[in-house]
């Protein structure tokens, strides 16, 4: 019986053809190419891997078109792919022992050009119109999951159906998630407002 329900939702995917495929990718996909570079230079904070990023969920989005239902959020499954790339990555370099180049560390801070005020900030410039550099190193000092949340709802508008959806969790999870996202972030603004004399 489960069996005949695996092999019933097969067959209720859509089979695209060639053409409605490009029209998918062409018309659905690539417009959200800005946000999903911007979602995953907020994951990594660099930007070569933020570009492999996108680079593997475009990929990945054109291999498996066809679990795509047209007409439904194309941003929100977009970002599940980015989201679900980023943490098998993650988990992948988190188990390889960390490789330095000591050479480039070297010639890069001994050269003139060095900026001594370098700092983790957000790099996107819309972005950087939008949110101040406070908030940007509070929001880049949470954890990768308060972070995300902060992210898909406060910068990028989603509903929380759709978060749950992209993050794999229920939506009670979402929001007390975001609930001690944003308290943190606040907490880490009233302590620089506080150092600053506010």
């Amino acid at each position: 019986m489960q069996q005949e329900d695996v092999q019933n939702s097969e067959d209720q995917r859509p089979k695209y053809s060639e053409r409605e495929k490009v029209e998918i990718f062409d018309n659905e996909f690539l417009p959200q190419i800005d946000s999903m570079y911007n979602f995953a230079y907020r994951l990594t904070y660099d930007e070569d891997d933020a570009k492999d990023l996108v680079q593997e969920t475009y990929l990945k989005a054109f291999r498996f078109i066809d679990s795509f239902q047209r007409g439904t959020n194309a941003k929100a499954w977009l970002f599940r792919i980015l989201k679900n790339s980023f943490i098998n990555d993650f988990r992948k370099k988190s188990k390889q022992p960390s490789k330095v180049d000591y050479q480039e560390v070297e010639t890069y801070y001994n050269s003139e050009g060095v900026d001594e005020s370098i700092t983790t900030d957000l790099r996107v410039e819309s972005v950087q119109d939008m949110i101040g550099d406070e908030v940007s190193t509070a929001l880049n000092s949470l954890a990768v999951d308060f972070r995300t949340v902060i992210i898909l709802c406060d910068l990028e508008g989603f509903t929380y159906e759709e978060m749950a959806k992209i993050l794999d969790i229920p939506i009670g999870t979402v929001r007390s998630r975001l609930h001690r996202a944003r308290n943190l972030l606040k907490e880490k603004l009233k302590t620089y407002a506080d150092s600053m004399g506010y």
